[in-house]
């Protein structure tokens, strides 16, 4: 790597002193519960920002002077060192550690954002200094001969980290809108789901409309509760053989490429165009649901998906399941089929210990309620639509902030683009005559 002028490669132990952790003995009390922030990688691990402001668990002062971990001073970095290597903090306040993380105390000349933001852009290079064959774990002494390239200047350091700091600031704020807008959504489909909307676009309440018992609880008494067999279908997938395959034609949407969002065409098999003709009913179009049949609810989520014009044309393969409305909208059942209710009834039913599933029989069965206007389930589905692009349009931002936040890292904390143009000071403005 040609480093820049101003610039110079500086080892872990030249840049800062490093220390491993360790843990008390768990079965004496007096040891634990006290007021020393004691971190371990489960702490570092659900950071959403550079900062870490405490712990799961503390030590007493008894506690810390039994083992070899050291208080250091906030504003020293944190980082995982095992299972796994590579989550990275900066304590805000004095902290130790257990043995599962390494700390460097910083040396003068150093900026703490900065070296956070060069360890996380270089985590690749200290993982592979890990070794272990159940774990990889680094070292102290393997952590030091790590070099990272450092401005000589502080005042470039800290304003590149300024930079990358706003970038995260902006994606944190991204994240939090989304967060708060998938709780309005999910608080909006459980009432328009349960309560519905009037002629006047209000939500109906007992208060003012008339409501009726139902195997779901009350509802509107303009509703019905149906199966959802009874205003939808599934369209099971066909099974195609593995001679028909070829390495172009039509694309084959299988359950291993249904996930919670796009569908992963990583690996698809296809099959030979002159086969198509043959099986143009379980051609897949834009906008249809998808459902996986097997290992439906995974740690990921749902797995149940909207196709879009790139995801198309496809065809559907056994196991997956293709949703047709019957009796209502293709917009209110698309609102049915993705709301929490229907998805807590589908986990209850998803059955196998090797590999857990769900046939077509069983994803038709939950109850529903159902408005008996087609123009209520449109002033519903439209509701719940708005609620969906709001939620589309904070993703791309934040996709947007991470792709300028990776761009930003790639040139700033390699010298590519330098920063030292910012740290000119400004000239005065000329004196008024």
């Amino acid at each position: 790597m040609i480093k820049p002028a101003g610039w110079t490669c500086k080892r872990f132990d030249e840049f800062g002193t490093l220390f491993s952790g360790a843990t008390p003995r768990t079965g004496i009390a007096a040891y634990w519960d006290g007021d020393i922030v004691w971190v371990t990688p489960n702490d570092v691990s659900r950071l959403r920002s550079p900062y870490l402001f405490g712990s799961a668990k503390t030590l007493s002062e008894k506690g810390l002077n039994s083992c070899s971990a050291q208080l250091l001073p906030g504003r020293s970095i944190v980082m995982s060192s095992r299972a796994p290597i590579g989550y990275v903090a900066i304590p805000v306040m004095d902290f130790c550690t257990n043995q599962g993380c390494k700390s460097i105390k910083l040396k003068q000349g150093y900026d703490p954002e900065f070296a956070y933001y060069s360890i996380l852009h270089n985590i690749d290079a200290i993982k592979n200094r890990g070794e272990g064959t159940t774990f990889a774990e680094i070292s102290k002494t393997a952590l030091a001969s790590v070099a990272l390239p450092f401005p000589d200047s502080k005042p470039e350091q800290t304003k590149i980290a300024e930079i990358l700091s706003t970038v995260d600031r902006a994606i944190e704020q991204t994240e939090a809108l989304i967060a708060k807008q998938q709780r309005i959504k999910t608080g909006l489909m459980q009432d328009l789901l349960t309560r519905g909307i009037d002629e006047h676009g209000n939500l109906r309440s007992e208060e003012t409309h008339e409501f009726k018992d139902s195997p779901l609880g009350r509802m509107p008494v303009e509703w019905n509760s149906h199966h959802l067999s009874e205003i939808a279908d599934l369209q099971v997938g066909y099974a195609f053989k593995s001679s028909w395959f070829s390495e172009t034609g039509i694309r084959l949407l299988r359950g291993e490429n249904v996930g919670t969002g796009t569908p992963d065409w990583k690996d698809t098999q296809r099959l030979t165009p002159d086969r198509v003709k043959d099986f143009e009913e379980y051609l897949l179009c834009p906008g249809d649901f998808v459902i996986g049949m097997d290992r439906t609810f995974t740690q990921q989520g749902f797995k149940l998906t909207q196709l879009s014009r790139d995801d198309t044309p496809s065809l559907l393969v056994q196991r997956v399941g293709r949703f047709i409305a019957q009796r209502v909208p293709t917009a209110f059942l698309s609102v049915v089929i993705r709301s929490p209710a229907y998805r807590r009834e589908l986990q209850l039913k998803q059955k196998g210990m090797d590999i857990p599933h769900l046939s077509r029989s069983e994803i038709l069965s939950p109850i529903v309620a159902v408005p008996s206007s087609e123009t209520e389930m449109q002033r519903i589905a439209e509701q719940v639509e708005k609620s969906y692009r709001l939620q589309a349009h904070y993703q791309s931002a934040l996709e947007k902030a991470q792709r300028l936040k990776l761009a930003l890292m790639q040139d700033l904390l390699t010298g590519r683009k330098r920063v030292t143009p910012l740290l000119e000071p400004e000239s005065p403005a000329p004196a008024t005559p």
